[in-house]
Order: C-alpha cells, then structure tokens, then sequence
C-alpha cells in the first residue's frame, strides 16, 4: 500500500513467532540521569508490561526475557539484593494483570539460589497462568546458557542414555527450553552485541537485531522497527535461497 508495510502485514506474514529479549542498560539509564542504578532496574520493570502487550498486539506467541544471569550474582552485593526485592515486587504486582491478559508464564533457569520467598513467587505465577493461550512470556531468572547445557548432559547420564542414543532431538529434550520454539529473533538493547550467556544452544540459527537504546527506553516503535527488519531478511538455516539455488551460488 503506496510502498508502506501495514501492521496487518507484518502481524499476519512477517512477525515473528518467538522473540527473546536481552533487557540490558538498567543501569547506565539511571547513571545517565544521576541517579541509583537499583532505580533504572525499577523503571525497566515498568517496561515490561507495555512490551508484552505490543508482542500481543502483533501476534507474538513466545516472548523470553533475560531478567537475571547465572553471572549476575558476581554484582556488588547491594545491587543483587535490591534486584531480588524489585524482582519479587514485581512479581506480586504484575501476575494478576498479566493473568487477564491472557499471558502464560514460565520460568527458565535454576530456583535453586534464590530465596525460599521468591521461589514460591514464582511458582504461585506459572500455576496461576499455566492455561492461558495470548502469549507465553518465559523469563530467564538465575539462567545461564551453559549452565542450562552442563544440566542437560548430567541429565542424560544421570539416566543412562546410551551414547548412541543421543543427538541433536534428545539433547535438546533435555534443556528447560525443550518445549519451546527456538527464537526466531533476539532483541539487545543498550548497544552491547554479545549474547552474554543466553539460550546459547537455542539461538544457533536465530536472527539478532542490536540497539542502543537502553531497556527503560525501548517502545512499541522500536519493537516495530525490530520485527520490520527480520521481515526483511531471508532465513536460510544454513541452506541457500531459492534464487541463489536456482543461479547455482552459495551465498
């Protein structure tokens, strides 16, 4: 339509059907307008309804949030106990209006570390969601990627698989994404261009869009700007395009 994408077309041909999210630059935000760095993680966490509700809107169906590495424990001590409270806050706060919206929570990572009060959180908040259907939100708390390998290998020995029985099926079968679709796009924000650890096993074939502006900044444009990119690109999944098959090139 007069060379302008619709939102229609990018909900119905485009979007993809799992986005993950690096929510980074919490703390730079804050610095930049002289303030704690524990006030840029709250105004992160005032950001995440408005996302989830843009990925509904264009038809999303998995969106996985990077929360809370395996690494962020080595933060001063401070920084990781404001987090855990605004973590746990958020929590109790968000799940009822997330639950209305139809929003299925689950939780990637290892409970284990956290606090006995936070884990029940995050029980009560995937029990209370585990049959709506608008939008899986997975949030990555305590989840390191290779951590989520080592698991898995110790799994599948600690239950005798026999070697010849393991592949790429089986592997995967193992890891807390097992019944998830692998992101088809990963969103940083703040301008870092690393994966720091996240879905290292899932994102072999994803697609990354990088922006430098910081989590509490980022909008439904730059969501949108984000999706119209990836419609963009061709997923070749280490194949080649139909055309470049045709003409007998390899790029």
């Amino acid at each position: 339509m007069n060379g302008q994408t619709s939102q229609n077309e990018i909900q119905v041909e485009s979007t993809p059907k799992h986005i993950a999210i690096i929510m980074d630059g919490n703390g730079r935000w804050a610095q930049q307008r002289g303030l704690p760095r524990l006030l840029g993680h709250k105004a992160g966490t005032k950001n995440v309804r408005k996302i989830i509700a843009a990925c509904i809107e264009r038809g999303v169906r998995v969106l996985t949030l990077f929360a809370f590495s395996t690494e962020n424990w080595m933060r001063p001590f401070d920084e990781v106990r404001g987090l855990m409270y605004l973590l746990g806050e958020y929590i109790d706060r968000e799940t009822p209006h997330l639950h209305r919206m139809g929003v299925q929570i689950r939780h990637l990572g290892r409970k284990e570390g956290l606090s006995p009060g936070l884990q029940r959180k995050i029980r009560n908040a995937v029990e209370l969601t585990k049959e709506n259907s608008a939008i899986t939100v997975c949030v990555a708390l305590n989840y390191g990627g290779r951590n989520e390998i080592i698991h898995a290998i110790r799994t599948m020995v600690g239950k005798g698989i026999p070697l010849e029985e393991i592949n790429e099926e089986t592997f995967a079968a193992h890891l807390c994404t097992k019944d998830i679709p692998n992101p088809d796009l990963v969103i940083r924000t703040s301008g870092e261009t690393r994966l720091s650890n996240f879905l290292i096993w899932e994102t072999a074939y994803s697609e990354f869009w990088f922006t430098p502006i910081f989590w509490p900044d980022f909008t439904h444009k730059y969501l949108d700007q984000a999706i119209q990119d990836y419609a963009s690109r061709q997923r070749r999944f280490g194949s080649v395009s139909v055309a470049n098959r045709a003409n007998g090139t390899a790029a």
